[in-house]
């Protein structure tokens, strides 16, 4: 699942490591947004922290927030409603037509 986010380059993963990761965002600034995931008939809006920095990377997903969109992606594939709502706002898709 991470690897996915790296490809589309919604979560950035450092040469360096962690470490530096983690001294790169006392720089930077935080701001909130609604990611949606779709699984099935349901659909999931999570709130995440975007990271922003004058690097070209940015915004960015911190590892947490990574994590987060795929514990709520793998809940909503086990069919796991209650996992998934302690994390987002879940949702039922209902067809409009045939």
């Amino acid at each position: 699942m991470i690897q996915e986010l790296v490809v589309r380059r919604e979560v950035k993963i450092s040469a360096h490591g962690y470490d530096e990761l983690a001294a790169e965002e006392a720089s930077m600034t935080h701001r909130s947004q609604t990611k949606l995931v779709h699984e099935g008939e349901y659909v999931a809006e999570v709130e995440v922290e975007l990271l922003e920095s004058a690097e070209g990377w940015a915004p960015y997903l911190s590892l947490e927030e990574a994590q987060k969109l795929d514990e709520v992606r793998e809940a909503l594939r086990r069919g796991d409603l209650t996992t998934a709502s302690k994390l987002a706002r879940v949702f039922r898709l209902t067809p409009v037509t045939g």
